[in-house]
């Protein structure tokens, strides 16, 4: 039982519907509003009944001012990597470092390939996803004078010029359930990023234990690995005690490592709610619990491991 010592951060995660585009634009405003640190849409780019993602991404990065934005979660086998690298790094720039990308191995395969996606097995799908990294990564990479080649199975480059660089460095987080997944997290990602709607088996604690063990034997530190969590709706819900909430939440940060909470819901009182009532009171009890901890006073207080990081 894992607590990673990285400081707590609340976002959304809402639906882009495109029968009122007006409406996605204000949650995400509100979202902001009611101090949420992050705002996030689901992205699936052979649904008629959404708007482009990367396009709201960038729409409702110009009509905000501090909220981070992501994709929750980019599908990567209908976004070309080098272009997608540079579309990142562009709105990073333009928005003054406020993108983090979160990306996806993929799946409902007809639909991507009724798109003119190629379908990938399940291994490729995940070759594939890691080739991406690489060639993002080596995108933003304008330290290195040569060009970039990168030469997967999947997707390659060769000798692509690179740059832009974000304005900041920006966080790569993957979509994850299965065990080679989560190896991959360990190995080149900088967080984690499951449904808890979608887990079973490996669930959080078990998802946990194979990204630590991957990371220490590639000689990673465990803590430079957010843990992320999306969460159903009712974790919002007005008509819930605050106590009641943190009696679920509490576990999940201190026990199972996860440091970002992001609701599912489109609901904006559930999204004023736990900004306004349920992110604080999580925060407080959080640190009510790590000082605790660290107290010689109360060494048998608490049973959860806290490894301190700099974030």
């Amino acid at each position: 039982m894992t607590d990673y010592g990285h400081d707590l951060r609340f976002g959304s995660f809402l639906t882009p519907r495109n029968d009122a585009p007006d409406a996605v634009v204000e949650l995400a405003r509100l979202s902001e509003d009611v101090g949420l640190d992050l705002v996030t849409f689901q992205d699936h780019p052979y649904q008629p009944g959404f708007l482009d993602t990367w396009t709201l991404l960038s729409w409702v990065a110009a009509r905000t001012e501090r909220v981070e934005l992501s994709g929750n979660v980019l599908n990567l086998p209908l976004r070309n990597p080098a272009v997608l690298a540079r579309s990142v790094a562009s709105l990073d720039l333009l928005s003054g470092g406020r993108v983090n990308l979160g990306l996806g191995a993929g799946a409902f395969w007809d639909a991507i390939e009724a798109m003119g996606g190629r379908r990938l097995s399940p291994g490729e799908s995940v070759t594939g996803l890691e080739e991406a990294i690489d060639i993002i990564r080596g995108v933003w990479d304008t330290d290195e004078r040569r060009a970039l080649r990168v030469r997967g199975t999947v997707h390659r480059v060769e000798g692509a010029k690179r740059g832009p660089a974000p304005a900041h460095e920006v966080p790569v987080w993957l979509g994850a359930y299965k065990p080679r997944m989560l190896r991959l997290v360990a190995r080149k990602a900088d967080g984690w990023l499951p449904s808890l709607g979608f887990l079973s088996s490996p669930g959080l604690r078990e998802g946990n234990a194979i990204i630590d063990e991957e990371a220490t034997r590639h000689d990673r530190d465990p803590r430079e690995i957010r843990r992320l969590l999306n969460l159903p709706g009712d974790f919002g819900d007005p008509g819930e005690r605050v106590d009641t909430l943190l009696e679920r939440l509490l576990p999940l940060a201190l026990e199972d490592g996860v440091s970002t909470f992001v609701l599912g819901s489109d609901d904006p009182n559930a999204l004023a709610f736990f900004g306004r009532e349920v992110a604080p009171a999580l925060r407080e009890a959080v640190a009510a619990e790590r000082q605790a901890a660290h107290d010689p006073k109360n060494v048998f207080r608490g049973n959860f491991t806290i490894t301190p990081a700099g974030d």
